[in-house]
Formats: structure tokens, C-alpha cells, sequence
């Protein structure tokens, strides 16, 4: 590996820890608008967003793609679909957050991997193998641990994980860059954003220019903290293996749970921890068994090479393009998350 493309890798880890680390740590930041509402908050999310990924097209001028989609209805009926979608789960995850749910919101991006898995199974017909399956009933086991934790099933952790999933299956056909998808999506959201904001400020129940300037300045910073990790993640996702992404996936509900129980003094009895151990014993089946299967191509691929006379190269390639590396690249989809 040239001197160059070490110090490209470098940089693209760089970018992926500060993108999934923004993700961890965006709990810390939904609270500090309270007392605007969940829904309020939601709405400047996608107003606000729109605007600053707007800003950043024009910079970067990078409009060619919204006149080609605006001319593919098929397209854009998609792009509705996981507007919809990724407006559910914003919504419950900000909720959730603001209201003392944050450990069960981690659970739901553990667990994602999971459902993509069983989407890839019941939508696209893909065949497991015996360790995916493994690590798909234990899953299936932790929800029912959890349930009978809870007297309820964790809504929470299940309707964010089933929308995230749900969100990433429309993006990958849709196939549009990272910030160009933020910006059709957002552009979709933000008329019924818009009019929403109005409609509370005329019954005078709007806090965006009542708690103060600093208050408005934090409402309108939900467009940079959804925004900003997005760029990030582009830059890694140019520099990285798509297999080191999906090991990074994991910081951001690590980082998650560490600030429920650590920072927000959530409750962890023994039938939760269990749930959770359950999780994260599939996670690590899920991410051996993808690895396996990176380090098996990778060396099919030394071989070619080597057969047609050229240098293997020492890298680990990506997961085969299964429901496997589906879950572990699916930061594809997790460019908008939380």
C-alpha cells in the first residue's frame, strides 16, 4: 500500500469515527430543546436540513441528479416512501430520547442489522447460512426476553429498527448519494414541516422565537447535527472497505446505551441485560461470519491475480453483496440516522 493511499484510509477512518461518533452522542443534544415538543423538533429537523444540505449542493454544485429524478416518477415515489419512513423513525427516536427511552433507542440500531437480515429473506428470497440463521433466532429470543422484561414488546427498539431497515432496503433502489437522498427526502418533508411550524406559531404554541435567540439558534442547528455526520460518512465511505464500516456501524448504539445507563441513569434489571446479551451474542455471529466471508474473497481475488500475473494486494475485501453484508454495510443506509 502506497504512502498515499495509507494516509487516504487514515483520513476516511477518521471521518467514520467522527460520523458514527455524532450519531452516539446525539442524545445529548435532543434535550437541550426542550421545552419545544418532539414533534416540533422534528419539524425544524427536516426544515432546517433542507436547507443546509441546499447550501452545500449549490456549493458543491451538484444538481444533475434532481432533474433526471424529477423525470423518473418510479424513483420518486421511492424517495416518498423513505421520506415517510425515516420521518417515523426520527420522530420515535427523538421521543424516546426526550423522554427517558434512551437505552431502548440503542437497542432498535442493534438490532437493525437483524431485521435487514430477515427483510433480505422475506422480500428478496436470499438463502442464509446455518450462522445467520443462528444469529437471527437469537434475536427473534432476545425480543421475547425482552418482551416478557417489559409486559410489552419493546416498541421502541422494534419500530426503529424495522423503519431504519425498511428506509436503507428503498434507499439501495433508489440509489442515490448520500447528501442528494438527505436532500430529495428532506424536500419531500418539508412543505408539511413548514406548514406545521406555521400552524403552531399562529395558536401561539411555538418556542422557536419565544424561549429566546439561543433556543432558535439550537431548533435551527437540527439541519447541521443531521447533516454534518452525513458529509463525514461520505469521506469514509470513499477512503474505507465497506467491511471496516461495518465494523464502525456499532459505535454509534454502543455509544448510545453507555449514555443511557452512564450519563442518563436509565434502569438495566437483569431481564434487560439479558435481552441484551442475547443481541449482542448474534451481532458477534452476524460479524464473524461476514468477516469469514470478506477474508474469503479477498483471497479468491489475490488468486485471480496472482493467475493473471499481477501482485496480490494484502487488503480484506468487502462481504459478498448477501443479506450478510447487507446488515454490515449498512451504513449505506445510516447516513440520516437518529
Amino acid at each position: 500500500m502506497t504512502g498515499k493511499s495509507k494516509n487516504e484510509q487514515r483520513i476516511g477512518l477518521l471521518n467514520g469515527f467522527a460520523a458514527y461518533g455524532m450519531w452516539g452522542l446525539v442524545p445529548l443534544f435532543w434535550p437541550l430543546l426542550k421545552p419545544a415538543g418532539s414533534i416540533e423538533i422534528l419539524a425544524h429537523r427536516m426544515v432546517w436540513s433542507l436547507a443546509f444540505v441546499g447550501v452545500a449542493l449549490v456549493v458543491m454544485r451538484r444538481w444533475a441528479w434532481a432533474g433526471e429524478l424529477l423525470r423518473q416518477p418510479r424513483r420518486l415515489g421511492l424517495i416518498t416512501v423513505a421520506a415517510a419512513v425515516i420521518t417515523v423513525n426520527w420522530g420515535v427516536y427523538i421521543w424516546s430520547v426526550n423522554s427517558g427511552h434512551v437505552v431502548e433507542a440503542s437497542l432498535g440500531y442493534f438490532i437493525n442489522p437483524l431485521v435487514t437480515i430477515a427483510l433480505g429473506v422475506i422480500v428478496l428470497k436470499e438463502r442464509l447460512r446455518p450462522v445467520q440463521w443462528a444469529a437471527v433466532g437469537i434475536g427473534f429470543a432476545a425480543v421475547v426476553v425482552l418482551t416478557v422484561g417489559y409486559g410489552q414488546p419493546p416498541w421502541i427498539s422494534l419500530t426503529l429498527a424495522f423503519s431504519f431497515a425498511t428506509y436503507g432496503f428503498v434507499k439501495k433502489k433508489v440509489g442515490l448519494g448520500g447528501i442528494e437522498s438527505l436532500a430529495a427526502e428532506t424536500a419531500i418533508q418539508f412543505l408539511p414541516a413548514l406548514a406545521y411550524l406555521l400552524w403552531l406559531g399562529s395558536r401561539g404554541d411555538s418556542t422557536f422565537a419565544t424561549e429566546g435567540p439561543g433556543h432558535g439558534a439550537l431548533l435551527a442547528a437540527t439541519g447541521v447535527v443531521t447533516a454534518l455526520p452525513l458529509v463525514c460518512f461520505g469521506a469514509a465511505a470513499i477512503r474505507v472497505p465497506l467491511s471496516t464500516l461495518g465494523l464502525l456501524q456499532y459505535l454509534a448504539p454502543v455509544f448510545q446505551f453507555l449514555l443511557g445507563i452512564l450519563y442518563f441513569h436509565e434502569e438495566m434489571p437483569a431481564e434487560r441485560w439479558a435481552g441484551f446479551a442475547l443481541v449482542w451474542a448474534a451481532l458477534c455471529l452476524l460479524t464473524a461470519d461476514a468477516w469469514r466471508a470478506a477474508r474469503r474473497v479477498g483471497r479468491e481475488r489475490d488468486r485471480e491475480r496472482e493467475r493473471d500475473g499481477e501482485p496480490a494486494v494484502a487488503t480484506i475485501a468487502a462481504a459478498p453483496s448477501t443479506s450478510a453484508s447487507a446488515s454490515t454495510c449498512a451504513p449505506a443506509s445510516a447516513s440520516v440516522e437518529s
